[in-house]
């Protein structure tokens, strides 16, 4: 924020936290984003959700030293209960997309493995620099550009490299399940979305390479959710998952003192 010519001075600040904390819940920037709307507030400072947000950002790509994108910063400043974040990175254009599991009488259930995932190990820069050596090799600015008509295409141009093609084909087809989901989701059918985040996980699991052992016996076992999720994790000597109901919620905001 200094760096950036806000008048921001000390803080004396407190935390607690319900967020597992390297479980892939976003929770440091959830820390970043809390930290920073607060002192908006303390100084005054009339920094619009977007702005703290890539602010966040910047703490984690100048000082924790991880090369992160701005999605999880913006959930964490923008979101508003009972919706999802619909985003674009690039533009930072953003909307709420309804989101109500309830009525449909679904719950979201949000399952912990208890595996730990470093961000500072290098893999998100892997990931990062094998999707750019994507796109320069396919002309274009970025991977959202290559149209999902045009995977097969590309992925033929790619076939040297066979690492390469897999992170193209995860953004590509990734890319097209938000689309799938958006469209679910604006018809009401919030139900029919479960089987393309399946084939998500699928896709990170198989051409990411970002899943773990735990996560993909998460993904199995789900039919019956939270009671196959636990004897599936007993079965297979792993430490108990901690699982837990989540709802939309809003992002950071200031709360009242009475």
């Amino acid at each position: 924020m200094r760096e950036a010519g806000l008048p921001v001075g000390g803080a004396t600040v407190h935390f607690t936290s319900t967020v597992p904390t390297g479980a892939g819940l976003s929770s440091l920037a959830a820390l970043e984003v809390a930290t920073a709307s607060a002192l908006n507030d303390l100084y005054g400072l009339g920094l619009t959700a977007e702005r703290v947000a890539g602010l966040a950002q910047r703490a984690e790509n100048g000082f924790v030293g991880v090369s992160c994108g701005i999605m999880d910063q913006m959930a964490s400043a923008c979101c508003v209960p009972g919706y999802a974040l619909y985003l674009d990175t690039r533009s930072l254009a953003h909307r709420a997309v309804p989101f109500d599991v309830a009525a449909d009488g679904l719950r979201l259930l949000v399952v912990d493995t208890r595996v730990q995932h470093e961000l500072g190990d290098g893999a998100y820069a892997d990931r990062h620099a094998a999707c750019e050596l994507g796109a320069r090799r396919l002309g274009v600015p970025a991977l959202r550009d290559v149209a999902y008509e045009d995977l097969g295409a590309a992925l033929e141009k790619l076939a040297d490299d066979p690492v390469v093609r897999r992170r193209v084909r995860h953004v590509v087809t990734e890319n097209r399940r938000v689309e799938e989901i958006l469209a679910l989701l604006a018809a009401g059918d919030t139900r029919a979305i479960g089987p393309v985040l399946t084939a998500g996980q699928a896709s990170l699991r198989d051409d990411f390479e970002v899943s773990c052992a735990e996560l993909d016996l998460v993904v199995e076992a789900a039919d019956a959710v939270a009671a196959a999720v636990a004897e599936a994790f007993a079965a297979a000597g792993f430490r108990a998952p901690r699982i837990f109901p989540a709802t939309p919620a809003a992002g950071a905001r200031r709360l009242p003192t009475d």
